[in-house]
């Protein structure tokens, strides 16, 4: 016999709530879209490694126009610098709630950090792959 209580009563006051009371629809898109544009300034006032992606993004879109082939190539490229700038504003976050969370040093929180910090590293090498096989398909193929 199932003890759990049902999912209706354990979940309903969650599924009587909007993302914010009160506000619904194109209200509560415009507000999403002002937490982003709140999100990219902090991140690009306060992060180094922001700040060097967006650099990096900044020189790399004149030069995608001249390696990519064709748009599919153009999409990958550029899509790869959006995500690894998605990748690194979660690493932001989750750096300062283990900071906020913890202040000193603790070795469980030097995990999580390490571990946002290789998926940073993974998408790094994504984007890698994608401009250099984009590189050597416009040049050398």
């Amino acid at each position: 016999m199932d003890t759990r209580p049902s999912q209706d009563t354990e979940y309903k006051h969650l599924r009587a709530q909007p993302a914010l009371p009160g506000k619904g629809g194109l209200a509560r898109i415009g507000a999403a879209f002002w937490n982003t544009v709140g999100g990219f300034r902090e991140g690009l006032k306060t992060e180094a490694a922001i700040k060097q992606e967006v650099a990096i993004a900044v020189i790399a879109l004149p030069m995608s126009f001249l390696i990519a082939t064709n748009v599919w190539i153009w999409v990958a490229m550029m899509g790869s610098l959006i995500l690894l700038l998605a990748v690194e504003f979660l690493n932001t976050a989750i750096e300062r709630l283990c900071n906020h969370l913890h202040p000193g040093k603790h070795d469980a929180i030097k995990v999580t950090k390490d571990l946002a910090s290789a998926g940073v590293f993974c998408v790094i090498a994504i984007a890698g792959l994608i401009w250099l096989a984009a590189i050597v398909s416009r040049f050398w193929v």
